[in-house]
């Protein structure tokens, strides 16, 4: 039910309100990652519903390693972005083409979309589970910032023992 109710709050928001919010979102989100010293990054292709970050993804690509999610099957790897490896994958989202995955333990931010967020860092996804597998993995060591448009901030989320909490979300 939350789910529902926090989608048909975006769907009722105007593309201007998302193209404002992104912008905004992306500029934090480039301090924050400034402050950390990364030298590899792993953003997100955005769907429609999510922050538009592709600005920030082709501008930190040129300062630092940039990576994007490939799913294949029921796994997420990340790897290498770059404007000419991008092709239509899983769920229709872009993602890298080709290129051996990043091990997670070089990824020295991680920058994670979902459904919902709090101000404590709890986190809904999609329900496939894909960013809290990767996360959970033995040598994962990135500090986790989630994104999101203010409509997708809530009070409450119902969390399970494997729900990744994140260091902190960003939203406008």
């Amino acid at each position: 039910m939350l789910r529902r109710a926090v989608r048909a709050r975006l769907a009722a928001m105007s593309d201007a309100e998302k193209e404002q919010q992104s912008a905004a979102i992306c500029r934090s989100l480039k301090a924050h990652i400034a402050v950390t010293g990364a030298r590899v990054v792993a953003l997100f292709s955005p769907l429609p519903d999510e922050p538009r970050i592709w600005p920030l993804v082709e501008e930190l690509s040129k300062s630092m390693l940039v990576l994007l999610p490939r799913v294949e099957g029921d796994v997420m790897n990340f790897c290498c972005y770059s404007p000419e490896s991008m092709s239509s994958g899983a769920f229709g989202i872009m993602e890298p083409v080709g290129g051996e995955p990043v091990a997670s333990y070089e990824i020295d931010v991680m920058v994670v979309p979902g459904v919902a967020f709090t101000a404590k860092g709890e986190r809904m996804g999609r329900g496939k589970g894909f960013y809290d597998k990767y996360m959970s993995l033995k040598d994962f060591r990135a500090v986790k910032i989630g994104v999101c448009y203010d409509v997708q901030l809530v009070d409450v989320l119902p969390t399970e023992i494997h729900d990744v909490k994140m260091d902190s979300v960003i939203y406008e």
